[in-house]
């Protein structure tokens, strides 16, 4: 079947001519299939949203619960009929409920990424390869020097500079939907069991997700009186909230932040983080070439990010690829919140 009629680009974004919706749309349309709740990708005001239970339940926390006309919920490898297309959705292991949507039509199969990761995350159902004939894929960290640390490492480098800094509170940047959950999971699995502190913008995700049978211990909400009696204790907020009159009141405050951007130390010294943590719920340069090979593609549509190398990347390997650039995805970790003040 023609890639043309299955799958192309439009100003709204992926739309898919023969099944009449739209794939992760940047403005409100008609019939949309939402590959996760970060907000670049999945937005309110659609007439029909398709989703997993769990995109479709964060969607709800983060617009309200008329933030479409309809809805479907679909389960993980549910197959369903849009007009000539099967579509079913796999995990993407990128936050919970995050899924990659499979199109299949006579003699063509394509996978529609979104955004994804290979490394394990206690949060959410790791990433599945699912063959295709076209494999259409996010690019944020797809340059060489983008190899992410075991995160692991990264959590024993925190809980070490507690200990180094046990009168000091430590304040841990983290997206409110995703990372901050998984880092709470992460120290959890390293055997912290010490309450751990969220600022306010964190709560009803975070609520979700122990609702959805995430073990994130303890977790409780920061007053503004405690503030200066947290000396010791880790807190997660918003990277915004680092740069806050908020993140003063705090004794003598070790800045983290958790991203795969800090790999790159010039980003964290002028962000001025003390303590960089290189955890990324994004595939690094490794991954992203593994997944390309083990999918089987034979043509490589790149959504966002560094395309360009990738592209390059996959031609060279003889695999016809071309990027999109498409206006409105973007690292979520660097996006401004609409639900940061609390």
């Amino acid at each position: 079947m023609d890639l043309g009629k299955c799958l192309t680009l439009a100003p709204e974004g992926l739309y898919c001519p023969s099944g009449d919706f739209f794939i992760d749309p940047t403005r409100p349309v008609a019939r949309a299939l939402v590959t996760h709740g970060h907000s670049d990708h999945a937005r309110s005001g659609h007439g029909f949203v398709m989703a997993t239970p769990e995109t479709l339940a964060i969607m709800a926390v983060r617009y309200g619960a008329a933030f479409c006309a309809t809805r479907q919920a679909i389960a993980p490898g549910e197959q369903v009929l849009l007009g000539d297309a099967t579509v079913s959705f796999h995990p993407a292991g990128h936050v919970l409920g995050s899924a990659q949507i499979r199109l299949a039509f006579p003699g063509l199969t394509i996978v529609v990424s979104g955004d994804y990761k290979r490394e394990a995350d206690p949060t959410c159902a790791s990433f599945e390869v699912v063959p295709c004939d076209v494999f259409v894929t996010e690019a944020t960290f797809g340059l060489p020097v983008f190899r992410h640390s075991r995160t692991d490492l990264e959590v024993a480098k925190l809980l070490a500079s507690r200990a180094l800094f046990p009168e000091r509170a430590h304040l841990v940047g983290a997206y409110a939907l995703g990372k901050a959950q998984r880092v709470m999971a992460l120290l959890r699995e390293a055997g912290y069991d010490r309450p751990i502190y969220i600022h306010g913008a964190m709560e009803r995700l975070t609520t979700l997700y122990q609702e959805h049978g995430i073990p994130l211990g303890e977790i409780r909400k920061v007053t503004a009186a405690e503030r200066p009696k947290l000396g010791g204790e880790i807190v997660i907020c918003p990277p915004s909230a680092l740069q806050d009159l908020w993140a003063r009141k705090f004794p003598d405050p070790v800045v983290a932040f958790a991203s795969g951007w800090m790999r790159v130390r010039a980003r964290a010294r002028q962000k001025g983080i003390e303590l960089p943590l290189v955890i990324s719920d994004h595939a690094d340069w490794e991954a992203l070439c593994t997944t390309i090979v083990e999918t089987g593609c034979s043509k490589l549509l790149v959504t966002h990010g560094e395309a360009d190398a990738l592209v390059h990347w996959a031609r060279n390997l003889g695999i016809e690829a071309e990027p999109l650039h498409i206006l409105g995805y973007g690292d979520e970790e660097e996006a401004p919140l609409a639900d940061e003040a609390a």
